[in-house]
């Protein structure tokens, strides 16, 4: 123990963190400051590394950050094991280094703290964005938070900003949807429910906006692959969710793998430094999605080796190297030593890097508390949370008023998806059961019904099991609920040892139908005359048109979480009323994308009728059912024009006509009648959830900016040009007009 008067003011908490850096930066040798810059990993990425093989890259290179948990291939998914893991790495750095700077751990808890067995997973990217709650995006986001902290990581890399433009992409399960606005909101909730109140809060964690600037429509829908869009695209589509994010002050953001105009992100100078530092005004740390610098010479072919990525991505601006480990920093050390990378440069990464640590406290306390993290992960609070927004997320396509289910009925349990844990909580989750305690469909089916249920899975993903047997049981039931879909995947919907598919089997990229299996079993039941509801457990609208047109119920599920399936029995029997609206339109087709419901007007040379329609979905944007119906007035707006940086004000009355308490989403879009640039046909620019009790009526008031109708301009700020604007809910509209700037 170091006496107060020889310890160095880096050590001393009292100081700010400018002078604790400052004081910390100038001890370091350029190897101590190279290590601060890059990270490693335990477990199974390309090569298997022990817990001892960490230790000793920390011991020799001092590397910064460690990812031991909180992936598919980490060494550790038991919260006893992971404490201990991290315990033992922190005790490392800062025993067995000269200067003991404590470590910081990674995690990817993109949906809750889904890569511990014990944590609590909530829905899935859309199916969060299927509750339109920001509210309740945020409460997920700060729990989320408090389970990561107390099992020792500092980062989570989330949220995912990411515009979904591309169905056949095997992340789409991931995003808010297809409306940037929707996105850019929901994003901006979870990075305060993440970050709270500042990071000197111990159960905040540093927020993570990916995958900048535009990752998420890749030709051929094909993961990292090129993302060819223009400016004007970039800026009005994929930027404005990174723009919210930044609002709420973010403090890392990653680069997407891809190349966007030829310039992979990860080496881009552009991208990284010219527009999101000097121009956005970022100025948190930068954090390379994984293998994102090796990448450069491996794949895109644009540097001739590792030293030379490690050149370009310092030079656009990167300040960590999340798992390029030791070979990334004995290139720094190199290249600053050769003048090839200026001491500036790698000083100014080090001291965002070491700020973060500095206003995390792990100066003050690295170390985690076993008993803390076994109170606090997956405690029946957090649990009832996910539920409640896995509720809130379900999603009635179609109903003929065969729901909500008689709870005495006999039900038939089937499809791949009614009994399966991992293929409910999705990708970014443990790809193991053990030590979940997840409630499946089957589960849930059981808790709620008092009638009898039978279980025959009858197909997996892409075979058919007993199909004869469930054809049986549906015959003695009075309904059978069938849940399909896919399973768990990452990125191009593998790897294969965890997936169980094969690149070439569903799901993937070259098809959005159900396979042969499941419509196989789905058409079985079906021709018995038993009343079949559908449920789909997916990551992505899939083409289900069959499924539309033969059944009577149709539920989305998404991906929805530890208590999914609880959530769905629920819904299925009443005690829950669906109140999901879809983020992202259902197309009828491969052939018929892209369907957005916010694309560009065009002409029609020949006539529109020799058109087919440019907006055709099977279930549009913003689709969903109640079990009770509601009555939407006619909009008004408080201030009919509006100086340019003005708010006008919707109002909407809204009317529960039905004989049940229930919710509804009031949506606005707006369409613009100004400017000489093509904007979108309609494009979402608010929206409240309302609770309506039967027979009474409650006025929905949002707010609505002036710059929220108009572009991202080349400085990066929203501007709307000058003119009048619709704005409609549900079939009726208003106009507002934005009036020109008077300075």
């Amino acid at each position: 123990m170091q006496s107060e008067s020889t310890r160095p003011p880096y050590r001393d908490g009292t100081l700010s963190t400018e002078k604790r850096v400052d004081d910390l930066v100038e001890r370091m040798t350029i190897e101590e400051k190279a290590g601060q810059l890059v990270g490693t990993w335990a477990g199974q990425l390309g090569e298997f590394k022990t817990v001892e093989d960490v230790e000793d890259e920390i011991k020799a290179y001092n590397v910064g950050a460690v990812a031991s948990f909180g992936w598919a291939g980490a060494v550790d998914a038991r919260l006893d094991d992971i404490v201990e893991t991290v315990n033992r790495l922190q005790e490392v750095a800062l025993s067995e280094t000269r200067l003991g700077i404590p470590l910081l751990f990674n995690v990817d808890a993109v949906h809750g703290h889904a890569y511990v067995a014990e944590g609590t997973a909530y829905p899935n990217g859309l199916g969060m964005a299927a509750t339109w709650d920001e509210a309740g995006a945020e409460t997920a986001a700060d729990i989320t938070a408090t389970e990561v902290r107390k099992t020792g990581a500092h980062q989570n890399y989330s949220p995912t900003c990411d515009v979904a433009r591309e169905p056949r992409w095997g992340r789409t399960f991931e995003t808010f949807g297809e409306s940037p606005y929707l996105c850019g909101r929901l994003a901006a909730a979870m990075v305060r429910g993440y970050q709270g109140d500042g990071l000197d809060d111990p159960n905040s964690v540093v927020a993570t906006a990916k995958h900048f600037p535009a990752y998420s429509e890749p030709v051929r829908g094909e993961d990292t692959a090129p993302v060819e869009v223009s400016s004007y695209l970039l800026r009005n589509v994929f930027l404005p969710s990174f723009l919210d994010a930044l609002d709420e002050g973010v403090a890392s953001v990653m680069p997407c793998y891809n190349a966007i105009d030829g310039r992979p992100a990860h080496g881009s100078r552009e991208y990284l430094t010219e527009l999101l530092r000097d121009e956005l005004g970022f100025d948190g740390t930068i954090v390379s999605d994984w293998n994102g610098v090796r990448m450069l010479h491996e794949d895109h072919l644009v540097a001739s080796d590792h030293r030379d990525s490690v050149r370009m991505t310092r030079d656009a601006g990167l300040d960590v190297a999340s798992v390029d480990a030791i070979a990334h920093a004995e290139h720094l050390v190199s290249l600053v030593e050769a003048g090839e990378i200026s001491d500036e440069v790698l000083d100014e990464s080090l001291r965002r890097v070491l700020g973060l640590k500095f206003r995390l406290g792990l100066f003050e306390d690295a170390f985690v508390d076993p008993n803390e993290a076994r109170d606090v992960v997956g405690t029946e609070r957090h649990r009832a949370d996910s539920l409640e927004m896995s509720r809130k997320s379900m999603t009635l396509l179609q109903n003929d008023g065969t729901l909500p289910l008689d709870p005495d009925a006999d039900v038939l349990v089937a499809g791949p998806n009614a009994d399966n844990p991992i293929h409910q909580l999705g990708g970014w989750s443990v790809p193991d059961a053990a030590g979940t305690d997840v409630v499946t469909i089957r589960d849930g089916i059981e808790s709620v019904c008092s009638g009898t249920v039978t279980y025959e899975q009858g197909a997996t993903m892409n075979e058919r099991l007993d199909i004869d047997a469930a054809v049986a049981a549906a015959e003695d039931a009075d309904v059978a609920v069938v849940a399909v879909g896919e399973n768990w995947y990452l990125h191009e919907f593998g790897p294969t040892a965890e997936s169980g598919t094969e690149p070439d089997e569903f799901p993937n990229r070259a098809t959005i139908d159900l396979p042969d299996a499941q419509r196989d079993l789905l058409k079985a039941l079906h021709e018995t005359g038993t009343p079949v509801i559908g449920v789909l457990v997916a990551g992505r609208p899939l083409a289900v048109n069959w499924m539309a047109e033969n059944l009577p119920s149709l539920l989305m599920a998404y991906y929805p979480g530890t208590m999914g399936g609880q959530a769905v029995a629920e819904t299925l029997f009443g005690e829950s009323n669906p109140s999901g609206r879809l983020p992202i339109s259902f197309p009828r087709s491969a052939g018929h994308l892209p369907t957005r419901f916010n694309h560009f007007p065009n002409p029609t040379p020949i006539g529109p009728e020799e058109h087919l329609p440019s907006y055709d979905p099977l279930f549009e944007f913003g689709h969903g059912l109640s079990y009770t119906d509601f009555e939407f007035g006619s909009p008004s707006v408080t201030n009919e024009t509006i100086p340019p940086h003005g708010t006008t004000t919707v109002e909407v009355p809204v009317e529960n006509v039905g004989e049940r308490a229930g919710s509804t989403v009031v949506q606005v879009y707006a369409t613009g009648h100004a400017g000489t640039r093509v904007t979108p046909v309609r494009e979402l620019c608010g929206f409240e959830r309302v609770s309506v009790e039967p027979g009474t009526t409650e006025t929905v008031a949002i707010d609505i900016d002036a710059p929220s109708l108009g572009r991202v301009e080349s400085n990066g700020t929203l501007r709307a040009t000058p003119g009048d604007y619709t704005l409609q809910v549900e079939d009726q509209s208003v106009t507002v007009t934005i009036e020109t700037n008077s300075n």
